[in-house]
């Protein structure tokens, strides 16, 4: 069971190059496409002349070159960072050998968690520590532009999207995704706190988006719609699970993800614990024991 993205428009690029998506967007494009990247990160640029820099990318030179012979002539006054996977935060590093501008984010790396007391795992840029933490509903105002701070936990503890309040978009982070749904691997992937915060962008009037991975999404209303239609089914396949006997999520992800290569089934098994431990929290399902990431590697 999949879910169709068909309100984006295509994306067309060449790595290294600069695009103008709209009057104060542009974006780079890092060479580091894969099965979770997409075609790769998508830097973004917003303003002209003083601008902020949102996810820098992964620690790849090539890339942080290609953004600073883009900005030739102007000035990076903000760094704005989603959250701290390896593929958005890293770029900070070496980008601060030619800027001295500020990086904002939510946090360090399971910031969101750490406030509840639980621990997570080193899967992340575990360096990255901003100059500034931003919390939901803040404005950082630059040069010709302002962005408001909307704290969209779930994908990671830390995650935090930024809308351009001047062109009513949104940037999404790996939040809502222009190509896929985003997985949600605890314990700092929570399934939970993924489902309000897509409740929380039906209540917001962002035109469109721009995600990390992928393009444009318009109409993005109803696509976050559809994320969380695919959530409840992903849940009901587990309580058909459930009910025939199947109790190990090693056995669960062949039956919930046919047609699926095989190498992804790490990353499924994962987001079919993260249902498993909502669907536990609301009593909706239960265990011997807490879920863990462990349950993963039982016997099928």
């Amino acid at each position: 069971m999949s879910v169709t993205i068909p309100y984006v428009r295509d994306l067309e690029f060449e790595y290294g190059q600069v695009d103008a998506l709209s009057p104060l967007v542009r974006r780079v494009i890092a060479k580091n496409a894969s099965a979770f990247t997409f075609h790769g990160t998508g830097t973004y640029i917003i303003g002209h002349g003083e601008v902020a820099v949102v996810d820098p990318g992964p620690a790849d030179e090539e890339h942080v070159a290609a953004l600073l012979k883009a900005l030739e002539g102007e000035t990076i006054t903000h760094v704005l960072v989603t959250h701290t996977h390896t593929d958005h935060s890293p770029g900070c590093r070496i980008l601060a050998r030619s800027t001295d501008a500020p990086t904002y984010a939510y946090g360090p790396h399971g910031a969101g968690k750490a406030e509840q007391g639980i621990v997570v795992e080193e899967g992340g840029d575990m360096e990255f520590v901003p100059d500034v933490e931003v919390r939901d509903g803040d404005v950082i105002e630059g040069n010709g532009w302002s962005v408001e701070c909307v704290h969209t936990p779930g994908h990671t503890s830390n995650h935090i999207c930024f809308a351009l309040r001047e062109e009513q978009a949104l940037f999404s982070g790996d939040h809502v995704m222009g190509w896929s749904t985003s997985i949600v691997s605890p314990p700092d992937g929570d399934m939970g706190d993924y489902l309000r915060s897509l409740n929380k962008l039906l209540c917001r009037e962002d035109e469109c988006y721009w995600p990390t991975h992928g393009p444009r999404i318009e109409q993005p209303r109803r696509l976050v719609r559809a994320f969380i239609e695919h959530r409840r089914a992903r849940d009901a396949q587990i309580l058909t699970c459930l009910n025939d006997g199947v109790t190990k999520i090693t056995a669960m992800v062949p039956l919930m993800y046919q047609g699926v290569a095989t190498k992804l089934y790490p990353a499924a098994a994962r987001s079919v614990l993260a249902h498993l431990v909502e669907m536990v929290a609301d009593g909706r399902a239960t265990c011997s024991g807490e879920p863990s990431v462990e349950a993963i590697f039982g016997p099928g």
